[in-house]
């Protein structure tokens, strides 16, 4: 036992002399002409530890700690020695080459074979998704000129692409299982998602020609779609319930469940994509180019600022996002939103609405809405208040706007209500009381509030593009997080090899599914109700019978007037 103890002790003497030779090799890294007398192979030599007999008791291994410490205090002042001597030279080669004491101690450290091999695939890699990023933005640019219907069947192409990427994530791992033990799982599949296609676009079909004058002849046919979808959705359900195998069904539930999450990933939050087109190009390009840009300049942001302000990780399941690029990517967005909107607006083929299905694209002109054209913004003057009134006089463009009595009012008030006394003067009725600027020296003014207009280039649509660029920047990348989120959970990179440096259509899609709905949602709540319009009145109004179409015109003259309803002669 004390010999094994011994020469464990002989061992670690000299791993610890070997690791001190190492780290004094490492940390002073020259030719071997600089050491002409070998200081460092005698230091190593000179302090190897001594074996000691194999019945060495207590005291024997107090000496071998005493010799080891002895070893190490002998090393350290090797080492301190060495690095003096290093630095003298380093000292006499840089007043030689007229290289600084600062930068002569900080070297640049040479990459090493795996780094150069990595930064030159990170570099091929950007510039393989830069050029084949330009690849699809030229033939994006091309189909939107070409007018809203093909922008809709590249939505179409784009959603069955989506889905087909989707369900294979489960279809390649069970595949042994699937294609010989379970019948038209595939098939099924596919059921639902045409299910799907035909009831999320069948209701816009249907309101395109309900809003369209024209097209009201096609409405015999098109008032049927909705019994239709019930139709193919009860058909699919009971072909998928025949299917079930005893052995298997657990998996096929598995699976049906999977089926429908993708159909609510895709479609369900694609529904109102197309409206977008059709309600004015703006509300499809715009919110796509938001997201574009936040995908960009978050990968930018990131791989040039990531994990340098802020080291904790943003996303424990994606370890390549970082805050900084999620905060970079947000300014950016919001910056890019407020000129890219204006630019889009200045265009009537982005604003104006189109209201039926053209083979061949023609120019649209419309009278333009009120976001769309140059107005005056009014900045809220209660901000104002917040600061000193000395402050907000100095800021430019600020006009202080001061109330003023009436000078026939004037002479009835008593003569100690002053221009000081606010409370006193705000007992005076409204009506005899003017707002107009401040004029300075004036004692019958009386400060109201600030105001700040706005006048130069500005249109209402950039507050709405801000609004739609802080949703691409806060909530969009979470769609990315999930698809993410679920590569990681299947084992796979990317969800299809179809775009070479991007990865599948789902890689590069999976933050638009959020900001289309979002869209829809702005622009029923704060821009206009699309699902109104005189056309599709009309022909609402013709489903009623004569009884209470009577009934709704007694209506409206009772609200509006008769003039309204019969009109000016």
């Amino acid at each position: 036992s004390n010999g094994q103890h011994q020469q464990c002790n002989k061992e670690e003497g000299l791993d610890a002399t070997t690791n001190a030779s190492s780290r004094i090799n490492n940390n002073y890294d020259y030719d071997d002409d600089d050491d002409e007398n070998g200081t460092i192979d005698t230091a190593v030599s000179s302090h190897t530890p001594v074996p000691v007999p194999t019945f060495a008791n207590t005291q024997n291994q107090q000496q071998n700690s005493s010799n080891n410490s002895v070893t190490t205090e002998s090393l350290t002042s090797q080492q301190q020695q060495q690095e003096q001597r290093t630095r003298k030279l380093r000292h006499m080669s840089s007043a030689d080459s007229g290289v600084s004491d600062t930068d002569a101690m900080n070297p640049t450290t040479a990459l090493t074979g795996e780094q150069v091999k990595k930064d030159e695939s990170r570099s091929k890699k950007i510039l393989q998704r830069t050029v084949l990023g330009l690849c699809m933005f030229i033939p994006f640019c091309g189909i939107l000129y070409a007018g809203h219907l093909y922008i809709c069947l590249l939505v179409a192409l784009i959603e069955t692409t989506l889905f087909l990427e989707l369900v294979r994530v489960r279809y390649k791992g069970n595949y042994a299982t699937i294609q010989d033990q379970i019948p038209l799982f595939r098939t099924t599949q596919w059921m639902w998602f045409a299910v799907a296609m035909f009831f999320n676009y069948g209701d816009f079909i249907t309101d395109i020609v309900q809003n369209n004058q024209e097209l009201h002849y096609l409405l015999p046919y098109v008032k049927f779609t909705g019994s239709l979808s019930f139709v193919l959705y009860s058909t699919t359900l009971m072909v998928t319930i025949s299917t079930l195998q005893r052995e298997h069904v657990r998996f096929q539930i598995n699976q049906l469940c999977w089926t429908i999450v993708v159909l609510c990933l895709t479609l369900g939050q694609l529904k109102y994509v197309m409206h977008n087109i059709y309600n004015g190009l703006i509300w499809f390009v715009l919110p796509v180019c938001l997201v574009i840009i936040n995908d960009i300049m978050a990968y930018v942001a990131g791989m040039s600022m990531g994990r340098k302000f802020i080291s904790r990780p943003f996303i424990s399941f994606s370890p390549n996002k970082t805050w900084e690029g999620f905060i970079g990517g947000g300014v950016f967005t919001l910056i890019s939103a407020w000129y890219l909107s204006k630019f889009l607006a200045q265009y009537t083929w982005m604003t104006c609405p189109a209201r039926d299905f053209r083979l061949v694209p023609e120019s649209l002109d419309c009278i333009p809405d009120p976001i769309f054209m140059p107005a005056h913004w009014i900045f809220p003057s209660q901000i104002f208040e917040l600061f000193p009134r000395n402050f907000v006089r100095t800021l430019p463009g600020v006009v202080q706007i001061c109330s003023t009595v009436k000078e026939a009012l004037r002479q009835q008030e008593p003569a100690e209500v002053t221009s000081d006394d606010s409370d006193a003067f705000l007992q005076i009725s409204s009506p005899l009381i003017e707002l107009e600027p401040c004029i300075s020296g004036n004692d019958r003014q009386l400060h109201s509030h600030f105001e700040l207009v706005v006048e130069d280039d500005f249109y209402p649509i950039q507050v709405h593009a801000l609004w739609l660029a802080l949703f691409a920047s806060v909530v969009s990348p979470f769609g990315g997080f999930l698809a993410s989120a679920i590569k990681r959970a299947y084992g796979i990179k990317d969800f299809a090899a179809l775009i070479p440096g991007h990865g599948g259509l789902m890689d590069r899609m999976d933050c638009q599914f959020l900001m289309a709905l979002c869209t829809w949602v702005h622009y029923n709540t704060f821009v206009k109700l699309a699902t109104v319009s005189v056309p599709k009145l009309s022909y609402l109004f013709s489903l009623l019978t004569e009884k209470e179409q009577a009934e709704f015109l007694k209506l409206l003259q009772k609200q509006h007037g008769s003039e309204m309803i019969l009109g000016n002669e």
